[in-house]
């Protein structure tokens, strides 16, 4: 795991977008295509703007999964992962190679079996994450499940994410956050050959201090990434504020 600190939000934008950007690219010069997972969110605005923004990448040769979306809510709500990739990513860019999204409005059990059915055969080469307030890697709330081999499960959502979905200005209100989602699971995730994490802000704090300085633990989710052996961390120095660097 590589950890890069950048001065603000849209210095990290930048520069994980150019990461990520020469990753996807190196994969379809050396394969003729690239699998990536999208993920969504206040942490990605500025890493997403960067990607679309950068230069030579024929997306046509990209097949696009993502990470997470709640369950039950309509895809034209504010909140909904599905809008914010279509009218973010996928509205910006040529069309994709191919495009499997999330839908959250069909039986959940069903949806996790034909996603698992098209991810297997998609090994994925660039992997976009963030980690909540509370830790959580994708939507898997400590503690987190390591151990499943699913590559997408049914996800229960704690107070403390969903408290910072309301806070960030996606629900009025806590009782009209959903409570489950359809994630990606853990080990689907560290699957990938390269992972791009975005982690601006101050009040991301104490859960990359957690990620970085703890032992790997369920108990902090995004611990995980650092036994993967390509990740790249990005933060800003409000994020990394209190991390202990070594």
């Amino acid at each position: 795991m590589k950890v890069i600190i950048k001065e603000n939000p849209r210095a990290l934008g930048i520069a994980a977008g150019k990461e990520a950007a020469a990753k996807i690219s190196e994969a379809i010069s050396s394969k003729g295509s690239a699998n990536v997972i999208l993920a969504t969110g206040a942490s990605q605005f500025e890493t997403i703007a960067q990607l679309i923004a950068e230069p030579g990448i024929d997306w046509g040769k990209v097949v696009m999964f993502h990470l997470d979306e709640y369950i039950g809510l309509p895809e034209a709500h504010p909140a909904s992962f599905r809008k914010y990739l279509k009218e973010r990513f996928l509205d910006k860019v040529p069309p994709l190679k191919a495009v499997y999204l999330i839908d959250g409005e069909v039986d959940p059990e069903e949806e996790c079996r034909r996603l698992d059915g098209l991810i297997l055969k998609y090994p994925i080469d660039v992997a976009f994450v963030g980690i909540g307030e509370n830790g959580h890697l994708a939507f898997n709330d400590p503690p987190a499940d390591f151990e499943t081999d699913k590559p997408y499960l049914i996800a229960n959502l704690d107070e403390s994410c969903r408290r910072q979905q309301m806070n960030e200005g996606w629900f009025a209100d806590l009782a009209l956050v959903p409570k489950q989602a359809i994630s990606m699971s853990v080990k689907q995730i560290m699957l990938s050959k390269h992972i791009i994490c975005s982690a601006p802000d101050l009040r991301k704090a104490a859960a990359v201090r957690d990620a970085l300085e703890n032992p790997v633990s369920n108990l902090y989710p995004a611990s995980i990434l650092q036994d993967h052996g390509s990740c790249f961390f990005f933060l800003d120095e409000q994020s990394a504020s209190l991390w202990q660097k070594k």
